[in-house]
Parts: structure tokens; sequence; C-alpha cells
């Protein structure tokens, strides 16, 4: 009668030594791509884009001090040759009482209220969501998968219409409701913009989280289920902390890119001064003529600061953000 040798599987300290190799492999991995990012070659090229990223933000800080007669007859760059420098332009924009000066502050307050909500709502819709797509199995999910990521094929500029007119119908009346309810709540809102920005952010945003979601180890996510954590425990214990960095990238992309809107505020905002951006507020000061330029210059120069702010404050989560499984075989 003949007999059929087992296969050798790998146990004990064999499972141990291709654990090991899978770890020394992914660590070669990462040297090699971070020798390549800290190379002399890219170095040097980095530098090279940051100096011609960075000129017109120069030009435009050097102009922002300068008096209106010097901006209308020289350029920023004859600095030296026509020196002159002024905080007139920041005054004016910033504290003038005057109808005819822009008086940014309120626009400013708006801006920053549209961003922080209209970021901080996809976010908490996304990370759900991504986490629901990578680790809970239910019917058609990689379906709906596929149809959240064709979302973001359609051009922004077709949903702005219907979109608007479902706000005119069902959002409008429940907002002119509120206001009669609670008159300290204003008829004009943000819930439109916030609204807005949400729909448009959540695609890319679920797209995005969800590959760095599921790219934690599978190990980490059985090993608190064993332990008889919930789904939303795990979430908010263990898949949360872990995805800090991917959630500050998209939160810089997304702040920045509602707080450069001009085109959703223009349509969804209504333009009054209680609910319009910076950006609506900067695109009046351009005039038909383009006029004014000193105060448009130190009115520009205001609104990157709060960005800029915001993306240094996040820098580090940024870049590991953007490095997240990048290396992974």
């Amino acid at each position: 009668m003949s007999s059929v040798a087992p296969a050798d599987l790998p146990v004990g300290e064999n499972l141990g030594s291709i654990e090991a190799a899978e770890r020394t492999e992914y660590g070669t991995k990462t040297a090699r791509v971070k020798k390549r990012l800290t190379s002399r070659t890219a170095t040097v090229i980095a530098l090279i884009i940051a100096v011609l990223w960075t000129i017109p933000t120069f030009g435009l800080l050097v102009s922002s001090f300068r008096p209106a007669e010097l901006i209308r007859t020289t350029g920023w760059w004859t600095i030296f040759q026509n020196p002159g420098f002024t905080l007139d332009n920041y005054r004016e924009v910033l504290f003038s009482t005057s109808s005819s000066s822009p008086q940014l502050g309120s626009y400013i307050v708006n801006s920053i209220a549209i961003a922080l909500i209209a970021t901080l709502i996809p976010l908490v819709f996304a990370s759900m969501a991504a986490y629901a797509f990578a680790w809970i199995r239910f019917k058609w999910v990689n379906w709906l998968f596929i149809f959240v990521f064709a979302l973001q094929i359609i051009p922004l500029q077709m949903a702005l219409v219907p979109l608007l007119q479902i706000f005119s119908t069902w959002l409008r009346p429940m907002q002119a409701w509120l206001h009669d309810m609670v008159p300290i709540i204003p008829e004009q809102n943000y819930l439109p913009l916030w609204l807005a920005h949400s729909m448009f952010a959540l695609p890319l945003a679920i797209f995005l989280l969800h590959n760095f979601i599921a790219e934690i180890p599978s190990d980490v996510i059985e090993a608190a289920r064993v332990d008889g954590a919930t789904h939303g425990q795990i979430f908010f214990r263990i898949v949360l902390p872990l995805a800090t960095p991917a959630l500050a990238s998209f939160a810089i992309f997304q702040f920045i890119w509602v707080w450069n809107d001009l085109l959703v505020a223009l349509i969804f905002s209504g333009g009054t001064q209680d609910v319009a951006p910076l950006t609506q507020r900067l695109a009046e000061m351009v005039g038909t003529r383009g006029q004014d330029w000193q105060r448009l210059t130190a009115a520009a120069f205001i609104s990157i600061v709060i960005p800029l702010g915001v993306f240094f404050g996040l820098q580090r989560y940024f870049v590991r953000g953007l490095l997240a499984g990048s290396t992974k075989g």
C-alpha cells in the first residue's frame, strides 16, 4: 500500500523567516525610494521648481508694499532703482471705513467659515465610507465603489445648474423657515456652499482614503475583531489614528480648493456680504479696467496667508500621506 508524504508547510521558524524576508524586501524598497527622492539631482530639480514657483508670490509681496504711483509706472523688479514702501495698502483693505474700500474683514471670516466646515464634512463621511468599502463585506461592494470612483469623471460644471435648481426648490424654503423659527439664523447662510463643496469632494475623498485604509495590515483588524471590538471601535481606535497622514493630506487639498474657489461661490453664495467669500470680493476689486492695483496686491497676499499657515501646520502629515503605500510591493 503506497503512502504519500505530506507537503512541507512554512510553519514555526520557516514562517518567521518568510515574514522577515518580506520585511527586508519592504525596507529595501523604502530605502531605494528615499535615496532617489534625496539624491543630488532630485534636490536641484526641486530647488529650481521652488524658485520658479515662488517668484510670482515674491513679486506680489513686493508690490503690496509699494505706493500706487510706483506700481503704475514701474515693475516690482525695479525695487532697487525705484525704492518706496508703504503700509497704506494693507491699512486701506483691512481697517478703512470708507464705502469705497474693500473692507476684507467680513469676507475673510466668511471664507474661514466656509472652508473649515466644507473640509470637515467630506472628511467625516468619506473616512467612514472608505472604511466600509475596505473592511466591511456586503453585497455589491465592489460595484458600488466603482460607481463612486466614476463620479469623479463628471465635470463639476455639469452639476451646477441641476444642483442650483434643487437648492432653490428645497433648500431655500427650509432656510427661510429656519430664519422664521430662529431669527438669529440669517436667511442667507453658508449651508448651500457647505453642501455643494462636500458633494463635489466626496468621490475623490472616498477613493484616496480607501486606498490608504485598505493598506492597513489585516492582522491588526482581525486581532481587534477576535478581541470583540465592533466596527465603531475599530474605526475610531485603530483606523483613524493610523489614517491621520491621509486625512491631513486630503484636508490640506480640500481646504485650499475651497478657499481658492470662485465659481461655486458665485453660484451658491447669493453675493451678499454676510455670505460671500474672500475670492468673490477679490474678483470685484479688479474692476472693469483693472484699476486700484495697490489694493488688489495687498488683498491678494492677505488671501494666501491662511492657506500657507494651514499647509505648513500640517506639512509633516502631508508628506507622510503622499508617500503612504507608495513603496509597498
